[in-house]
């Protein structure tokens, strides 16, 4: 059966997180945008677990997955999941690595909850800090389950991450020593997409899975994987399909260029460059003087040992997309895509066509072209590739613009 997952998403406790995130508006997002299983997020923090326990029943006896007790239906599963920060010395050197991390039920959440919180702040945030190696870690969460899933985040961005520019490895086995053999799979992150990571031969025998990172509702699925997965769904089989490379059938992307670290740059100094200028630059800001923070591309360029449009036999498909509300936006002119106006048409379109991802996926222009052609024509551009695109650096959202104003179409629909 085929499923939409987005395994990484936060809870209202992290650090720059929407109040917004509680499991019913989680719940009710993911309706919208057409996803089977999302994330919990966040089950090592104390206040989100109970929320879990109290609020979530198993969609079936042991499955492992969960829904609300007040749906009606289980259209939406819940798999417990975390992200932890590592932050420990090696090779004297500060590591800072994030890695996602699924749990096979509520019993196993609970005993690792006990051992870290022994030792480790886990009621300050969300994601919560550790003071533990990437291997220890690994043989700890196995010692207590087996079946804990285990892999990097967002695994080139300068900050936190296994290949990160400032704090990371040049390999999975610095990072996971021994440990290695079980992790299965890594996370894109937002600025980076298959191609650039098809590059990297080492991660060849890993799944890899982009998922959205969301720090609120509305982000949810901005990244996420479609699966095949046979009935009845349970965590086993997404474990499963993980480990063995099975049953992907492609990924949804955002256009790695939003990402918040795809170029090379200075945000302060207001100053960006591709790789190849910076190598010309000697990695320093030409501005402050100061070193560059390196970006994600020019990270995929430096550990790559294959050239850019490399595909490894077998990969799985990906599409990259615009969410919705911004085409709207885009479409109308509209700054902000939480505006009132924009909002309205989002939920007259989701009424009309059905959730979000089979309107940016599936859905014939045609049949949207009739209720607007400015949106339809929106979807087809970003579908097509056809954007106007200025990179992200630095901690900085690339700006993405879909429409020119000589190319923008005329109204047809009054929304203000």
């Amino acid at each position: 059966m085929r499923q939409i997952l987005d395994l990484h998403i936060h809870s209202r406790y992290s650090r720059a997180c929407s109040p917004q995130l509680t499991l019913a508006n989680i719940d009710k997002a993911c309706r919208l945008k057409g996803v089977n299983i999302i994330a919990t997020g966040d089950f090592t923090h104390p206040a989100w677990f109970e929320s879990i326990k109290n609020e979530f029943i198993e969609t079936s006896p042991k499955s492992g997955l969960y829904k609300l007790k007040t749906a009606s239906d289980d259209k939406v599963k819940f798999i417990l999941s975390t992200e932890v920060a590592l932050i420990y010395k090696d090779s004297e050197k500060v590591r800072r690595i994030h890695l996602v991390i699924h749990a096979p039920n509520i019993a196993a959440v609970e005993k690792l909850n006990k051992q870290l919180d022994k030792n480790y702040n886990i009621r300050s945030d969300g994601r919560p800090i550790l003071g533990i190696k990437a291997p220890a870690l690994v043989e700890l969460l196995l010692k207590i389950d087996p079946n804990f899933l285990i892999y990097p985040a967002h695994i080139w961005t300068p900050w936190f991450s296994v290949f990160g520019s400032k704090s990371g490895f040049d390999t999975l086995e610095e990072c996971f020593g021994e440990q290695t053999k079980h992790i299965y799979a890594y996370e894109t992150g937002l600025s980076s997409d298959p191609e650039m990571n098809w590059r990297l031969s080492a991660l060849d025998n890993l799944t890899l899975l982009s998922n959205s990172d969301a720090h609120s509702p509305s982000n949810i699925a901005r990244e996420a994987n479609v699966m095949e997965v046979s009935e009845p769904i349970t965590y086993q089989k997404i474990y499963d399909n993980i480990k063995n490379k099975k049953g992907m059938i492609e990924t949804i992307e955002f256009y790695p260029e939003e990402g918040m670290y795809h170029f090379d740059g200075h945000r302060d100094c207001k100053f960006s460059c591709e790789p190849s200028e910076s190598r010309k630059l000697k990695n320093i800001c030409p501005v402050c003087k100061k070193p560059l923070i390196i970006g994600v591309l020019n990270r995929v360029e430096e550990l790559a040992d294959r050239p850019a449009g490399y595909r490894p036999k077998n990969a799985a498909g990906f599409k990259k997309l615009v969410e919705l509300d911004k085409i709207i936006a885009e479409a109308y002119n509209i700054k902000s895509r939480t505006s009132v106006a924009v909002q309205k048409e989002y939920a007259a379109l989701i009424a009309k066509f059905g959730p979000e991802l089979d309107i940016l996926l599936n859905l014939d222009p045609k049949e949207l072209d009739q209720e607007d052609s400015r949106i339809s024509e929106g979807v087809r551009r970003v579908r097509a590739g056809e954007l106007i695109i200025k990179p992200g650096f630095d901690g900085q959202y690339g700006e993405i613009n879909i429409f020119s104003e000589e190319s923008r179409p005329g109204r047809q629909k009054t929304l203000l």
